[in-house]
């Protein structure tokens, strides 16, 4: 299983809004295919290793298939892997986890075992999970994973009061945050961010045969039509105030301007996570400044902060979340640190919200 999870890890950048999984196909101790799931409408996991397996002169009848998901049972863009694994004559199949899929949801290891073939689950089911965290958070929930990452001095500095923040953190811990946004579906950034610091909030320096959708939270359609952010793939643009003029100029350049407007006449965030699940997006990584930082976790739309913290003091300057004064210490929001990990100079922490406030 262990080595189906290395071959579902394969397919990280290339298989939503499907799962990333892994299959390997063994015989008498001895791997006879390997694959993983390739891009939406193509093979799924299980048809690529039983191909590999065809293709290196193995027949698959009687073998057993180490499967990172429980096999699929219905028909979407592809038809059913249970019925290929049943036609095939596989004699077990083990999977890391059952599918909560609700399409799927347990049939596909009983339709197995109602065929004579062996079944078991639950083996590396953790780190199964954590690979298709986004695909598993909108099945379950309706909601993609969010994930927000921030860049900081020791002391939490963010930026200067001026503005100035490049470079905070060395090389090594910008390239991996690269390889955090590759894997998201979405990127999310405010028009403060667009304003001040004008990205482009691509992926350099990973091949991401299916770049990550660009969001820009901008409740008065301020962005400007020569932001960098508009300049190539098509962005979806969120606004709370209508502004038809800036709307057609938008969606003349390609995009799209999707209105989710609050009472207060802002962004309504939590109606648009729940948008982008609705768009089968399952992961996203905000990237933006302390005041939408604050909002988004205040209004319970982080699951994940992904933090850099470089070992410098910085002293009076932008923070990492504009949060409100609390009046009593036990208001605060509680986090359980998930990873930490030296990067190049800097500090990786991934940090996970543990109330049922940030939830969506």
């Amino acid at each position: 299983m262990a080595l189906a999870l290395e071959w579902a890890a394969k397919g990280i950048y290339i298989t939503a809004p499907n799962p990333r999984i892994g299959c390997v196909i063994v015989r008498d101790g001895v791997v006879i295919g390997a694959g993983h799931t390739q891009r939406a409408g193509g093979p799924h996991a299980e048809i690529e290793a039983m191909r590999d397996a065809r293709e290196r002169g193995h027949d698959v009848r009687g073998a057993t298939a180490y499967v990172t998901l429980e096999p699929c049972s219905h028909h979407g863009r592809t038809p059913p892997c249970s019925n290929a694994l049943i036609e095939a004559g596989l004699g077990r199949v083990v999977a890391a986890m059952v599918d909560p899929n609700p399409l799927v949801a347990g049939r596909g290891l009983a339709q197995l075992e109602a065929a004579g073939i062996a079944v078991s689950s639950g083996v590396l089911a953790e780190e199964a999970s954590e690979l298709n965290i986004g695909f598993f958070s909108r099945m379950r929930r309706g909601l993609p994973w969010v994930r927000l990452k921030v860049a900081a001095s020791l002391d939490g500095v963010t930026a200067l009061d001026n503005g100035e923040s490049q470079w905070i953190t060395g090389p090594e811990a910008r390239a991996d945050g690269h390889v955090w946004r590759a894997r998201a579906q979405a990127i999310v950034t405010g028009i403060g961010t667009i304003k001040a610091d004008d990205p482009q909030l691509t992926v350099r320096g990973v091949d991401t045969p299916l770049p990550p959708r660009r969001v820009v939270i901008d409740s008065r359609l301020e962005i400007p039509l020569a932001a960098r952010i508009l300049q190539g793939e098509p962005c979806w643009i969120v606004a709370a105030v209508p502004n038809p003029e800036k709307e057609a100029a938008l969606a003349a350049a390609g995009h799209e301007v999707i209105h989710l407007p609050n009472p207060g006449g802002k962004v309504d965030l939590p109606a648009l996570m729940r948008e982008l699940g609705r768009r089968e997006i399952n992961e996203v990584h905000v990237e933006a400044g302390s005041k939408l930082n604050a909002s988004m976790v205040r209004e319970g739309c982080v699951d994940e902060l992904l933090v850099y913290l470089a070992p410098s003091l910085i002293g009076k300057g932008q923070g990492m979340f504009e949060l409100p004064a609390l009046a009593r210490l036990a208001d605060k929001r509680e986090l359980r640190f998930h990873g930490v990990a030296q990067v190049g100079s800097d500090l990786r922490i991934l940090a996970r919200f543990t109330n049922t406030e940030n939830q969506h």
